[in-house]
């Protein structure tokens, strides 16, 4: 049993704090719909399929009805299946419309190796249908010269949400035949378009439901989710229509055993200011995928950064290479940012088996659908628990037993997990997070919708009640004019490169080599600071590089080939200020706040860390350009009674202050849809604005992403967690597990552990007992 092999390479079993064996469950069987057609299902049946599952009969017959449709279910459980057979049904119907195209489907994915996938799954499933069905990828790879031929052409476009909104609506006339015949939408892993992403595509579509409209159709939207916290309602807000959800998985599964994994501290080591150091959760992943590997169990271990997927892969193939020559080249590396000729050669070779063993950022938990694969290892927590269980069910596709292993880093939330498992196993999954009237969000959107086709009063309820208050202000800066009944775009650029629908703004960093004028990859503008400074080093395709040179101007961080033997860590400093508070309640003589902030961040320094051990050799300072960050903050303050009671006097109350604050940032995602990187924090003795100590978490996105605001209604439960988190860490006065944060400018100095407690248990002592009221749309 597969189970059995993989165990012997949990030789440092030790290490495992926990351990849950998920029981197989059987699968439910049940019939097409009668609409859908014979012959489409005569080729799912040659394609293996003698009969559908529950949850893709129903979503079908959903989808037949005119119903827009969520199947949000578990990995492997065939939501493709569940979308394809009544888009395939309709585009087959449509071809034998005198026109031959009838019908038209449009298929988003959130990657382009996604769609990619898509693309050969579609085409060897419909091959039987003949011309009927003609699938073809429209994105940024598309070569000029295929371009046309799939406007004309084509009735299952795949693209992806950035494509559709810089290149399909603001020519839509060109695609005007396949607009007014689009039955279909297909958002394919839509739990992963949330926060300020989300919100943009959720604009996005509200543009391509308007002009669908002038053109006559109005298509049915079916989305495909990752198991999720009423997702009906999250489908619903991305979409702006009501949508029907299926739920109830009913395909099978085998039993998997999913291992929490706590690296062990290194006891010849300190790190910064004396705390105790873990071994890094990449050093623990290679080992386990090096002796996975040398059984031959197939393997993908995830990993967050694209820096540490690289480097687990050399780590990988550098250790095999001294068991067996022929197994480091069965191990490689997989993220965002490689060239399209790149990513296409690793799919291939992933697809074909020829990969035993592969470190991938959610690049490939969005990429490609792998199948056949024995284990896998998350190293950290991926942000949320849908991820999470969407990765570990890459394992086990084919209903044989797997393993998955959580390996934490050293940071809070990781810590508190493996030492706290109800956290993963007794809980829902989150529900996702967006906001589509963020005026951030919106404001671009209007003006790249009135580009389209110029904007009535009547559009306006497409686009949310913030809408009518946002006009003026686009009037005032001469973005929009009215004439008339209409607002029209006054410019000649392109009104959709306003923004950039990721969320980053402004164009991409190109990472250049300076000896060659070879171009690595791209950076977003907004990751440039911390990610390729000058000093910084840059991982690409298992070879090292340093930055030699990031020229904000021209958008380019010049590069050149090394070896040194750390990796570096940027750090920053941030100043906060109140605009407006929304909402506030009481704790005891305290107040909960939520509301708009001003935040200037600086890059001033990055940190030198040893590989393997992460033993910190130094920091060097950086002259690097402060940016102010107009978004939403959740914030709370205690009194001068409050401290006195808690026993916090006024040596210890900026540590203990600022511990909390860390710690409290660490454990946010494990109540919002966020990553610890998508949020900030600021702590302040004394506070200009509250004129009281005052802890601040703020969204890192302009106008804000959903997530303070969820820390506002969870705040009881979220600062629970983080007392709880400090308290059972075992270290002394504090450690990266609990109080200590990477990216913490002032050097992680003052903190004080024994006070940051003290002062959240007072805190919560006069918590309200029921939720925060929301704030006030």
């Amino acid at each position: 049993m597969v189970l059995d092999r993989l165990s012997r390479g949990l030789s440092r079993a030790a290490r495992i704090t926990h351990t849950e064996h998920l029981p197989p469950r059987e699968g439910r069987h049940a019939v097409w719909p009668d609409r859908i057609r014979t012959d489409v299902v005569a080729a799912i049946q040659a394609a293996g399929i003698a009969h559908p599952w529950e949850h893709q009969a129903a979503a079908a017959e959903h989808a037949l009805d005119g119903e827009s449709v969520v199947v949000a279910t578990g990995t492997a459980s065939g939501k493709s299946l569940a979308y394809l057979a009544p888009v395939l049904s309709a585009l087959a119907d449509g071809a034998e419309a005198p026109n031959g195209r009838g019908v038209t489907a449009l298929y988003l994915a959130p990657t382009k190796a996604l769609a990619a996938d898509q693309r050969r799954a579609v085409r060897e499933l419909a091959a039987p249908l003949g011309n009927a069905v003609r699938p073809a990828v429209y994105d940024g790879d598309t070569p000029v010269e295929e371009r046309e031929w799939v406007r004309q052409y084509a009735n299952y476009v795949l693209t992806n949400p950035d494509m559709l909104h810089r290149g399909i609506l603001p020519a839509h006339p060109r695609w005007s035949s396949f607009l007014k015949a689009l039955r279909y939408v297909v958002i394919d892993e839509c739990h992963t378009y949330r926060g300020v992403f989300g919100s943009h595509v959720a604009q996005v579509l509200r543009r391509l439901r308007r002009l669908c409209a002038r053109y006559g159709s109005e298509p049915v939207f079916l989305l495909a989710s990752a198991t999720a916290s009423d997702p009906a309602a999250a489908a619903s807000r991305l979409t702006g229509v009501p949508v029907t959800e299926v739920a109830d998985d009913a395909s099978p599964r085998g039993e998997v055993v999913f291992a929490l994994w706590e690296p062990p501290l290194l006891t010849d080591l300190k790190g910064e200011r004396g705390a105790p150091v873990r071994r890094t959760a990449t050093a623990e992943t290679a080992d386990l995928l090096t002796d996975l590997v040398v059984q031959g169990v197939r393997t993908v271990a995830f990993v967050r950064s694209r820096r540490g997927a690289e480097l687990i892969s050399v780590i990988a193939q550098e250790r095999l290479a001294a068991v067996d020559r022929s197994l480091p080249p069965r191990v490689a590396a997989y993220r965002g940012g490689y060239l399209p000729e790149e990513r296409r050669a690793l799919e291939r070779a992933l697809h074909s088996g020829e990969l035993l063993g592969l470190a991938a950022t959610s690049a490939l938990e969005l990429g490609v659908d792998v199948s056949g694969l024995d284990a896998v290892l998350i190293t950290g927590y991926p942000g949320t628990r849908a991820s999470l269980w969407q990765q570990a069910g890459r394992a086990g596709r084919s209903g044989q037993g797997a393993l998955a292993i959580l390996i934490a880093r050293d940071d809070p939330l990781d810590t508190y997990l493996v030492h706290h498992p109800e956290a993963l196993f007794r809980q829902p999954v989150e529900a996702t997070v967006l906001d589509p009237d963020n005026p951030y969000v919106l404001a671009p959107h209007l003006c790249a919708a009135a580009a389209e086709l110029p904007l009535t009063e009547t559009d306006l309820t497409l686009f949310g009640p913030a809408a009518h208050d946002l006009l003026p202000q686009l009037e005032a800066a001469k973005l929009l004019r009215r004439r008339a009944t209409a607002w029209h775009w006054t410019r000649r650029e392109r009104a959709s490169d306003l923004t950039d629908i990721r969320g980053g703004g402004g164009r991409p960093v190109q990472i250049v080599e300076a000896a060659t004028g070879r171009l690595l990859g791209t950076v977003d503008e907004s990751s440039a600071h911390t990610a390729v400074h000058d000093g910084a080093v840059h991982l690409h395709q298992g070879r090292t590089y340093l930055v030699k040179h990031l020229d904000l101007e021209d958008s380019v961080a010049l590069v050149e080939e090394a070896s040194p033997p750390f990796s570096t860590t940027a750090r920053d400093t941030t100043s906060i200020s109140v605009l407006e508070t929304d909402t506030e309640i009481p704790w005891g003589q305290g107040r909960l706040c939520f509301g708009s902030v001003e935040v200037t961040n600086q890059v001033v320094s990055y940190l030198r860390r040893k590989l393997i051990t992460g033993e910190v050799l130094g920091e060097t300072k950086l002259d690097l350009p402060p940016r102010t960050l107009r978004t939403r903050a959740v914030w709370w303050t205690v009194t001068e009674d409050q401290l006195d009671e808690a026993r916090i006097n006024p040596e210890i109350l900026g540590g203990a202050l600022h511990a909390a604050e860390h710690a409290s940032i660490g454990l946010l995602p494990l109540f919002a849809t966020c990553d610890r990187w998508d949020i900030g924090g600021v702590s302040v003795p004394l506070h200009p604005d509250t004129l009281l100590p005052t802890v601040f978490v703020y969204d890192g996105h302009p106008g804000g992403a959903g997530f303070a605001e969820r820390a506002f209604h969870t705040a009881r439960a979220w600062l629970t967690a983080t007392r709880d988190a400090i308290a059972a860490c075992e270290c002394e006065a504090g450690c990266p597990s609990c109080i200590q944060s990477p990216k913490c400018g002032n050097g992680n100095d003052p903190l004080h552990k024994r006070g940051a407690i003290r002062l959240l248990t007072r805190l919560l002592s006069e918590a309200p007992p029921a939720p925060a009221t929301p704030p006030t749309p």
